[in-house]
């Protein structure tokens, strides 16, 4: 208890006797004789019901102790000493809400030891109400300036309130007086990034981290930092930090290992992920994670021993029907799936469950129904989630546009003049709207010894990103452009190194918007341009599930797709007719009805032998391990047509956006 009150002896020997019983330590005894005290009256109860609350407390009965209290603080309001105990006993009973009730504004004026006003201050805090804890803990502070745990509450109140100015004032206040306080570092970042002080915040975190170097918590809140600014590199360095400061944590390593499979460390998720199953059986999402892993890398075998390791751990069959149904889906037993689907919970993986049924509707026939499901899978993917992927998509509509404008003659008479003065080969890049065939393409060119595809990786966007963008070519001279092609060289280099006299195929379909960048840096590069029937196009990018970078995130509606497809075609051709490019054209519906045909020419074009092997694509895709595109599944398939024209099935949905592609239907030979 916090404190007790003197006994008045007057009362007589009833009291007395209960006190010494309770010094003796026989509480029991001791509530006994008071409880007497009580049945038989006197004329100042208060003494009696509080010493009696005091009891109760210690003797654990603390319903008792709350009504002792309750007649000693209704008998004597202003008694600091008996509204504190009885505010801590309410507490104990988790009775927040009554417990402010008794610590009120006006107690905690009169308090001159401010005990009634920190009790008021911490409990609105609890119930949120934060108005009336600042002005509590204000009040505190008033007595007791160099409070730092005060500031500290005092800033996580503002914060709560809103005030996040204020939060931070507060908040550097407590740390100027416990610099060693870790959580205040921490309430500090979170209140410099509400009022958008990103780059102190991250300095912040940053200099925190330095400071106390066994502390998990501060890596993973500019993990958390990062994320949100979608610097994805940067974000896994700083979660390795938090796992190797907490390896005992589950949680983390759970995070790492999707974070892994974003950046496309296979092995490293994959051990990430066992982990997380090893320090928390019961982790459902590891297993979850695994599951969607082996989908990606196309090791359906998996499935059924990992089904087996989660019920071992007791993990509840219903969330497993999920990894059944994918294990099912493989064994094209489409009806089954669809049924083991009905058994997976609301709450596991929403987004890729709901997906998973649209697929499976799609290859049952059930176009409609099909298509519903799809666009509440994307309505999913992009309601509540803090990224804005639709805003997302639209700046990057807008920064086409923009870019398009900007493509002129003028502008390229503008160029600085300048030379290549290394003998590097050019790459080859292989573009194309997605979901036009180049997943198929590129398994195909892998399958040949003198070649080495690189899928969809950042050299050359990190390039851009160095240069300043489509802006910073017309002034880039010799020695500029050599930097920017050794810069590019090097990024590869760290991730697909090249034996001597390999061909470097850099496979990235949304290059088609960086023609520009491309004869700037490697003017004798050849550029594979994949072609497909744009509306099968646009309906197979909404049919995806997609990692929601910004170009990805056009394809959760229709219409953005259709809007993104002919923004890229018109940057597409504006670039071309400056740049005249060495291109070759890739039919995807020729090229399903027969590959060699359709191939040949193209190995010509590149300067290969042919080499029959290339042709047994189903055996390349199965070596390649992780495969990041949508098509991660289709290209271990035999080829199938059924995927060309399959538009016509959704006509309906479909007819609202065939006036935005009809130029290049129509330019692409599709009008018939």
């Amino acid at each position: 208890m916090v404190g007790e009150t003197s006994p008045n002896h007057d009362q007589g020997s009833t009291l007395d006797q209960a006190i010494l019983a309770a010094q003796h330590g026989d509480l029991s005894k001791a509530r006994a004789i008071a409880e007497g005290g009580l049945e038989a009256g006197g004329t100042d109860m208060v003494q009696i019901y509080a010493f009696l609350g005091m009891v109760c407390a210690q003797l654990q009965d603390l319903p008792a102790a709350a009504g002792h209290l309750a007649h000693a603080h209704e008998l004597r309001p202003q008694d600091i000493t008996i509204a504190c105990n009885l505010i801590s006993v309410l507490m104990d009973q988790g009775k927040e809400a009554e417990a402010l009730a008794v610590a009120s504004a006006e107690l905690a004026e009169l308090d001159k030891s401010l005990r009634v006003a920190r009790y008021r201050a911490f409990l609105a805090q609890q119930l949120e109400q934060f108005a009336e804890a600042i002005t509590a803990y204000e009040l505190v502070l008033a007595g007791f300036p160099d409070d730092f745990e005060c500031w500290n509450n005092l800033g996580n109140a503002r914060a709560g309130a809103d005030d996040h100015e204020g939060a931070v004032e507060a908040l550097r206040h407590a740390i100027d007086l416990d610099p060693r306080a870790a959580p205040a570092r921490l309430n500090l970042a979170d209140a410099l990034l509400a009022v958008d002080r990103v780059d102190e915040a991250e300095a912040e975190l940053r200099k925190a981290i330095d400071e106390f170097s066994d502390d998990a918590r501060l890596p993973y809140q500019l993990y958390l930092l990062y994320k949100t600014q979608l610097k994805q590199e940067e974000a896994l360095a700083a979660l390795i930090k938090a796992a190797d400061r907490d390896p005992a944590s589950a949680d983390y390593q759970l995070k790492l290992a999707i974070e892994y499979g974003v950046l496309r460390r296979t092995e490293d998720a994959e051990r990430a992920y066992l982990r997380s199953i090893e320090l928390d059986p019961k982790e459902l999402d590891a297993y979850l994670g695994l599951a969607i892993q082996y989908e990606h890398t196309n090791r359906e075998e998996e499935f059924a021993p990992l089904v087996e390791l989660a019920r071992k751990n007791g993990i509840a069959p219903e969330p497993l029907s999920y990894v059944e149904a994918l294990q099912l889906r493989r064994a094209q037993k489409f009806e089954e799936a669809l049924a083991k689907l009905d058994s997976v919970p609301a709450d596991v993986e929403p987004i890729r469950t709901t997906h998973a049924r649209a697929t499976l509707l799609d290859r049952l026939g059930r176009t409609d129904e099909a298509f519903a499901v799809y666009t509440q899978a994307n309505r999913l993917a992009y309601e509540d989630n803090p990224t804005d992927p639709l805003d997302r998509a639209r700046d990057l509509r807008e920064q086409l546009a923009q870019e398009i404008a900007a493509i002129t003659p003028e502008w390229r008479d503008s160029w600085c003049k300048a030379e290549i003065t290394d003998d590097r080969p050019d790459p080859v890049f292989l573009i194309g709207f997605p979901r036009s065939g180049t997943t198929l393409l590129d398994t195909i060119l892998m399958g040949h010894s003198d070649t080495v595809v690189m899928e969809e990786q950042p050299p050359l966007n990190h390039v851009e990103t160095a240069l300043g963008g489509l802006a910073a070519l017309p002034e880039m001279d010799s020695e500029a452009i050599a930097k920017a092609r050794d810069q590019y060289f090097t990024e590869v280099r760290k991730i697909q190194p090249l034996a001597p006299g390999q061909l470097l195929v850099d496979k990235s379909p949304l290059f088609l918007y960086r023609l520009p960048l491309i004869q700037r840096l490697f003017p004798k590069a050849k550029i594979i341009l994949a072609l497909r029937h744009p509306c099968d196009v646009v309906l197979s990018c909404f049919m995806a599930n997609f990692r929601l970078n910004s170009a990805m995130a056009n394809f959760l509606r229709l219409e953005d797709a259709a809007d993104l497809y002919d923004l890229c075609f018109r940057h597409w051709q504006a670039s071309l007719a400056l740049f005249p490019a060495n291109v070759h054209q890739i039919v995807y519906e020729r090229l399903v009805e027969d590959v060699a045909a359709e191939v040949r020419p193209l190995f010509d074009f590149l300067g290969l032998q042919w080499d029959d092997k290339v042709l047994d694509h189903s055996r390349t895709a199965k070596s390649r391990g992780l495969i990041t595109t949508a098509s991660y599944s289709q290209v271990t398939e035999p080829i199938y047509q059924r995927a060309s024209g399959r538009w016509e099935k959704y006509r309906d949905h479909v007819d609202p956006v065939v006036p935005i592609l009809t130029p290049w239907i129509e330019k692409f030979g599709y009008k018939d």
